[in-house]
Formats: structure tokens, sequence, C-alpha cells
């Protein structure tokens, strides 16, 4: 979404010291740059010099969660506070406060931004099971079709406009690609989202603007050629010429949007199937024939001016990804998977770096000007999307050679959770809410679908499906849930042994494959894959009895770093007492608030439930040079200790199964420490 600059180029080549080759490209396609730093993080190493992923070099569950879950609590928080991805595309923040600024001065891309945010809960609500993430997207997809849709009447019509002039609560365009236009492949991509959204809540109104949608891609449609795209990159919504018009531009490769619109009504058979059918042919022809054959992947983003020489890799890797989950509709998907891929790794068009063996790649580029900026200062949903495909490819044909390239970048992504206050998006210090909150967290969720493996080994969580999860329960040795679809495969991890597994209130039994109704188990990772055709409800027992948590993780509701922390927060849950405590900045190990003591030489703090809960623990992080000790008791549980080592960050478990009204915290060496993600169960 970002303007390829001539100034990073030359950046690059004084901060890596690789001159120009003449007769070459002006930057190397592949640089290693094994700095000791990423956004600011001090790097984690293997014995083999391999990065590791960050906060918890050791914990990939942990790591690669906590990027996804420190994304969702800035944006909850945003929801809340200031509804700052309705207005604003970009935003800085005060590196010693920590509060959000908005950018009012670029163009807001409200239609794929919300498009990849379907795509984040449409994940993260299996996961967490957290019936907020539906309430903010229900309010952020609601408000763009209030206020950002064409009129009536027109060529486009009641579609979504693609972007908005800086600070605008009204979408119409940005005004420097000229005034009232459509990008016909966002409209493919925010109708596919809108009809996923339609199958997650049942909700008819989100399903009839994903058939306004793709009817104005039939009504639109050209077979295409060479130069032509089946529809273009950038036209007049009124009409859909291309006159008159600084920003329009006849050719986008990236079809497989729209085609994953059809398919998806044709699937459902809703609205005008022969014509979906007929147009969605026609542009899968198209798509084989020119993109395919020649790698031209132009045409995305938003802010981008159309040319047939700067090219992008999500357009190659979406396409990817798509034929990976869907094989049946592509006869070639594992050639086809493998050479965009390739592509996408060794394209002389923009650069790659090596850090640490992991493998980084910026988001799009001509040959002589590239997006976006310097190595391990942003930007981690192009390199995300990247590990994601390779973990799939590797999920689909076992070459273990695309798993490890996957984790090595996967490792160098988590670098950026939260807000890493010495990272910053290219031109400035601002974050993007697309790159950072939506899409980089969507394909760092395929990491689990693909690996379950490196999902928490100590939770259960559903980690991917198929079909769209509709409601989901979570408890001690249970899971419950439903999907949309009656025939579908889902990808479970479980910290318990199921004892039974049923669909549809009936038994289903374990196979060694899932060519029909059945189930899969991992003894040794507790990975569970699960196929059902009978109904869409599912229901897993087993023994255990950790129940999931709820977490107080200092950012929901937000206060302002400081704050001292009088009486009951959050509303009645625990009273923090006269203000022996405050909210602290993100810091060290941590991505997001924190907690902290009032008095750094405080060697004992307390805080009371308001109700007795079960405390469970939290999370720890001893910023000093020397170990930390702290001990934690209640009058109707054991004691129980912990060293935290310097720099460290841990999750600490009490194991405690009774409730109790106070907890205290004793501490030695404590003067260091901060903590985040309080977790606490029901009686």
């Amino acid at each position: 979404m970002k303007k390829s600059t001539g100034l990073a180029r030359v950046l690059i080549a004084v901060f890596l010291s690789v001159p120009p080759v003449v007769g070459q490209q002006p930057f190397p396609v592949i640089s290693t740059v094994d700095e000791s730093t990423i956004a600011g993080r001090p790097v984690a190493l293997d014995s083999e010099g391999k990065l590791l992923p960050w906060p918890m070099p050791d914990n990939t569950g942990y790591s690669y969660s906590a990027y996804f879950l420190s994304q969702w609590a800035i944006v909850w928080d945003q929801y809340n506070r200031q509804r700052l991805p309705y207005y604003f595309c970009c935003f800085d923040f005060d590196r010693t406060t920590f509060e959000l600024i908005p950018d009012p001065h670029w163009v807001n891309s409200t239609g794929y931004l919300r498009a990849m945010m379907q795509g984040f809960i449409e994940r993260l609500y299996p996961y967490a099971g957290d019936p907020h993430t539906l309430e903010f997207l229900e309010n952020f997809v609601d408000y763009e079709l209030e206020n950002g849709t064409t009129p009536e009447g027109y060529a486009w019509s009641q579609v979504p406009y693609p972007s908005a002039n800086p600070g605008s609560k009204r979408y119409t365009g940005w005004s420097q690609h000229g005034e009232d236009f459509v990008e016909p492949h966002v409209v493919g991509e925010d109708g596919y989202a809108y009809l996923r959204f339609y199958e997650m809540t049942g909700n008819t109104k989100y399903l009839h603007a994903a058939i306004r949608c793709a009817d104005a891609l039939v009504k639109n449609f050209k077979p295409g050629d060479e130069n032509n795209s089946p529809w273009p990159y950038r036209c007049h919504a009124r009409d859909g010429s291309l006159k008159n018009g600084k920003g329009m531009f006849p050719y986008s490769a990236n079809v497989v949007e729209p085609v994953m619109l059809f398919d998806e009504l044709l699937r459902l058979d809703q609205g005008d199937t022969a014509s979906y059918k007929r147009v969605r042919e026609g542009a899968w022809a198209w798509l084989m024939k020119y993109p395919m054959r020649n790698n031209l992947w132009v045409g995305y983003f938003e802010d981008v001016a159309g040319s047939m020489d700067n090219m992008n890799q999500v357009i190659p890797l979406e396409f990817a990804r798509y034929v990976l989950l869907h094989p049946e509709k592509d006869p070639e998907w594992r050639e086809h998977a493998r050479h965009l891929i390739d592509w996408v790794k060794t394209t002389p068009k923009w650069p790659k770096y090596m850090v640490h063996g992991a493998m980084v790649t910026t988001e799009q580029g001509s040959g002589k000007e590239f997006c976006c900026n310097l190595p391990n200062q942003c930007c981690d949903s192009h390199s995300s999307r990247l590990a994601a495909v390779e973990a799939l490819y590797y999920a689909k044909t076992g070459d273990i050679a695309y798993k490890q390239a996957a984790y090595r970048t996967y490792n160098w992504v988590t670098y950026f959770q939260g807000l890493p206050a010495a990272a910053h998006a290219p031109f400035s210090t601002q974050w993007w809410f697309t790159d950072e909150f939506a899409d980089g967290p969507r394909r760092m969720m395929d990491a689990f679908w693909a690996v379950p493996e490196w999902a928490p080994a100590d939770e259960s969580h559903l980690l991917g499906s198929l079909s769209v999860v509709t409601k989901i329960a979570y408890g001690a040795g249970r899971i419950t849930y439903s999907t949309f679809d009656m025939d579908s495969t889902d990808v479970l991890r479980l910290n318990f042994v199921p004892d039974s597994i049923n669909v549809g209130g009936r038994p289903i039994s374990r196979h060694d494959d899932l060519q029909r109704e059945g189930y899969t188990f991992d003894e040794k990772t507790h990975a569970l894959s699960i196929r059902h055709t009978s109904s869409r409800d599912v229901d897993i027992q087993g023994k255990s009895e950790q129940a999931p948590p709820s977490f107080i993780t200092f950012d929901d509701p937000h206060l302002p770093a400081g704050t001292p922390l009088l009486g009951q927060y959050p509303s009645g849950v625990i009273d923090w007492g006269s203000g022996e405590w405050k909210t602290g900045t993100p810091f060290g190990k941590f991505g997001t608030f924190t907690l902290v003591t009032s008095d750094p030489k405080a060697t004992q703090a307390e805080f009371k439930f308001y109700a007795p809960r079960i405390f469970a623990g939290v999370d720890v992080y001893n910023d000093a040079d020397k170990d930390a000790t702290l001990t934690v008791h209640a009058p109707e549980n054991r004691e129980v200790s912990f060293t935290i080592k310097a720099k460290q960050l841990i999750r600490l478990r009490t194991d405690w199964r009774d409730p109790c009204s106070q907890v205290v915290f004793d501490f030695t060496n404590g003067h260091a420490l901060r903590f985040d993600n309080l977790a606490y169960g029901y009686p």
C-alpha cells in the first residue's frame, strides 16, 4: 500500500555498503543482514546462529500467539476509544507514553483493510473464543456499508470504494487518483469477505452485499488480453471508463480475489450462478494464459499508480495460498504454488534479505525502485505472507525444506508484535493498520493451521478450518463448536487426550486418514484433525483439570501509562487497593501495556478479587541484570516461588485449584519486574 521510492534504494546501498553492479539492477536481490536487533529488539539465536522467535526463544507457541494477540489487543483498544482504523490508514505513537496519534496526511485503504480484517477475525474468533472479535468486525463492516459504497445506478453499483481521503469519515476514493472511482479487484476481495462474514453470522445483509459485488464484476467483465485484464486496476465507478482519470489503469493481475468470490457463491448456490460460472471461467483462463506465464504481477495497492513495471508479491502469494487450500480448483496446484513461491523469493524486482537464516521480503518494486524500508524496521505482513504460503505448502506436500524456511521467517515476524519503539513503517515513524494489525496477524495464524505443533502446547485451540466457525466454547477437557458447513475438516491442538469425539451427538471413529468422517490424533503433539460430514456440530471431551483462564491484559480498558490502580480494574474483577500498583508502558519483552509496582523498592504487593477466583498465574519479565525471585501466596493455597533470570520473560502458573480472595506477591530483587496477562479462573 505504499509508494516505491528511489530514496529507499539509496539508503539500502549506503547502510548495507553494497555498491550497485554496472549493467545490473541498482540493488542486490538477496542480501545478508545479520544485525543484532530486529525492530530494536535483541535477537535470539540457536547454536547454528539461526533466528529464534521473540519474546520467548524456547516457546514458539507463546511467541507466535503473542504476535497476533498483541495486535488484537491494540485494535480492540482503538475500537473502544478512537475508531482509528475507520478514518485513518496510519498512526504514529509517542515513544514515551505509547499513546497512538493518527496520521492525517495519507490515503486510508478502507477496502482491503476491511477484507484483511475479516480474514484475521475469521481465524481469531475460533482460536480465542472471544465474542468481542465478532462485535468489532460487525461494527467495522457495517460502518463501511453505510459510509463507503457507490450509489445505485452506477456501472459499479453499491460496491465498496477502495479508499478514502486522509481522515475522511466517508469513503469515496483518494482524490490523488481522481474522484469517484473503484478498484475491481478490491470489489472481489471485499465481496468474498462479506460472504464469509455472512457465513460467520447468518446475517443476510452481508450475503446481499457480496452478491452486489459479484453482479458488478459480471456486468463489467471483459475477456482481457496481454495489456488489459478482465477488469481494470482502477476505473470510474459511474460508467467504468478510464477517461480523464490520472489514476485509472487497464491492468491488474489480481483476478484471484473475484474468482474466490465466484467460487464461494457457486458453492452456496447463491445469486446468478450461471453468469458467475461463465465469468469465473473467463477470469481463470486469462490468469493461466498471461500472469502465470509472464509473471506480470502488477496492480494491487490503493496508493500506487498503474504501471506494468511495478510488481508485487501479494497477488502471486495469495493465489498460491488459494490453490494450496483448494487443490481441486487447479490440477497443477503443486507446480503453480512452488513456482510462485520461488518467483517471489528470487525476482529482481525488489530486494530480499537473509536475517540470521530468515528470508525477509519487501512488498513491491520495478527493479530500480522498490518499497519499502531498510531491513529490520518493517514490514512484517509481507514476510508473514511468504511464511504462510511456505508452511501451507509443507502441510500439503510434506516437503520439510518449506517448513524450515517458514519457521525462520515467522520467527523474524514475531519481533514486530505490539508497538516496538525502534521500528516503523517507511517514510515516517508511523504504522499501517493494514500491515501490522490485519494482514500480518491473519497470515501468522496460518502457521498453526499448517503446523499444529507450533501452537501453544499447554492450551487447547481450534487452529484452522476450511469452513467458518459460527460458535465455539472451551472448558476443562472440552471443546464444543459449530461450523457453517456440514462437510468440513478442522485442525486443533489440545492440552488433553480426547476420550470421545461426537459429531451431531454421535461418536466418530479414529482413522489413518480423513477420506471419510472421522479423526486423526497425534499422541506426541496432541494435534487433532476432524473430518465431519453428517453435522455441523462437534463435541470433544477428555480429562483435564485446566479450565481456560480469563486474562487481564492492562489494555482493556485502556489507562494511560503511569495511572495508579485505585480500587477496581477491570470493573468487578480485582480491587488493586490504594495505589501500590500502576499501569506501565510496553517495555522489554512485552509489546503492550503492563502492570508494575508504584514503588520500585517494594518487597511486597497484593491485590484482592471482588469475588473469590482461582489465581492461575501471570507473565513476568525481569529487566534487571540479576535474577529476581517472586513468591506468591494466598490464605487458601500453598505458597509457590519462581526465579526469573535477568532479561527473561516467563509465564508463571500456580496450579492452584481453590479460589481465593487475596493474592500476595513477595519480591527479592524485584525492582525491575513487569507483569502482563494476569490469568484467573472461576470456581
